[in-house]
């Protein structure tokens, strides 16, 4: 009794201190997961632009955004966001391209970029590849708006944009290879009233190509001739596009834009339902059936080997039962080959049966 006693006591005194430290403990703070929970940005706060992986369905094979000679930051740093993304494998770093919430800029210089042997041949063979930038904010892959010539007239989305494109210009005969150099962002959004604050619902861009001009390089300041500094810079038919060659120069540029939208955060991704993709990705499709076959036959592997240890233990049969059939097949075959011994195989047999009963 006293044991009992003692044994009652002693959880006491647990529930009582586990009681007393959850009291005493600080409270945590929360954490706030990317793309599950939303975001609200003031009038004037940073948004960034991360960078992802360089994509392509004809190869299937993606690419480090900075494998390509673009514009780098000092620090190029990992900016994954949550678990989904790594195990896609996808490269999400930070860019030079950032910007403030609901305040327009126009003809940004980004970085100029001398092109060597080495990344001119890079480009080229992505745009060969049909290579795709992605790019991402507020948890959001940047689109491409396109607008259908047909009957339907019905607007569909890309996923990122082409590292550019190939061509005949000024009348020549050999198609060249040119960049996209100039991005017009556009970031929808939607206001609250009440807080007002904004939501991220859009990330559009509209690449293009632009062989920019200047007269005196400024790292801070610098005034380009092809591009209007309050003006937002849309496809002319008059515009020189940016050529790629060896020892050349490309100045990469940008403009943002916003505009307020309907459409609340919780259904942002219905427009990326558009999407058009008309090519089947026939790599996806195998990897898929042979991961699908692997995985199969490793789990029939493993119950085969699991199992085998009761099905043979099952195949075995009783010792008894395997001396009953072996006396009686003994017998059998006695009376045949000795008819003398007939009487005593039957007495044996009527021994045998009355146990059993």
């Amino acid at each position: 009794m006293g044991e009992i006693r003692w044994k009652m006591m002693s959880i006491s005194y647990v529930v009582l201190l586990v009681v007393v430290l959850l009291i005493k403990a600080s409270p945590a703070n929360g954490f706030y997961l990317p793309g599950v929970a939303p975001r609200d940005f003031q009038t004037g706060e940073a948004l960034e632009v991360k960078v992802n992986k360089l994509s392509s369905t004809k190869t299937q094979l993606p690419y480090d955004y900075y494998f390509l000679s673009y514009c780098k930051p000092p620090k190029i740093r990992n900016r994954a966001e949550n678990l989904g993304e790594v195990l896609r494998g996808d490269r999400i770093e930070n860019s030079v391209y950032s910007f403030s919430m609901r305040e327009p800029e126009s003809c940004k210089v980004a970085c100029r970029v001398k092109l060597t042997a080495s990344s001119a041949k890079n480009f080229k063979k992505k745009i060969n590849d049909d290579y795709r930038v992605n790019m991402i904010l507020d948890n959001l892959p940047v689109a491409v708006l396109w607008q259908r010539k047909d009957e339907s007239d019905r607007k569909i989305y890309e996923r990122g944009f082409r590292v550019g494109f190939k061509g005949k210009f000024s009348g020549g005969k050999d198609q060249r290879y040119f960049i996209y150099n100039h991005l017009n962002f556009k970031v929808k959004y939607h206001p609250d009233p009440d807080t007002e604050t904004s939501r991220v619902v859009g990330f559009e861009v509209t690449p293009l190509s632009i062989n920019h001009q200047y007269k005196k390089w400024n790292e801070n300041n610098t005034k380009l001739s092809t591009c209007k500094p309050n003006s937002l810079t849309v496809p002319q038919p008059g515009i020189v596009p940016q050529g790629i060659d060896a020892d050349k120069e490309i100045v990469f540029t940008y403009d943002v834009s916003f505009e307020a939208s309907d459409i609340r955060w919780a259904s942002r991704w219905d427009t990326y339902l558009l999407m058009n993709d008309d090519q089947i990705h026939w790599f996806s499709i195998i990897n898929s059936l042979m991961i699908a076959l692997f995985l199969s036959g490793m789990v029939a592997m493993i119950m085969m080997r699991t199992l085998y240890k009761d099905i043979a233990k099952y195949n075995q049969l009783d010792k008894d039962e395997v001396q009953e059939e072996t006396g009686g097949n003994w017998c059998t075959q006695m009376s045949l080959d000795h008819p003398s011994i007939t009487a005593y195989c039957v007495s044996m047999l009527g021994q045998v049966s009355k146990s059993s009963e």
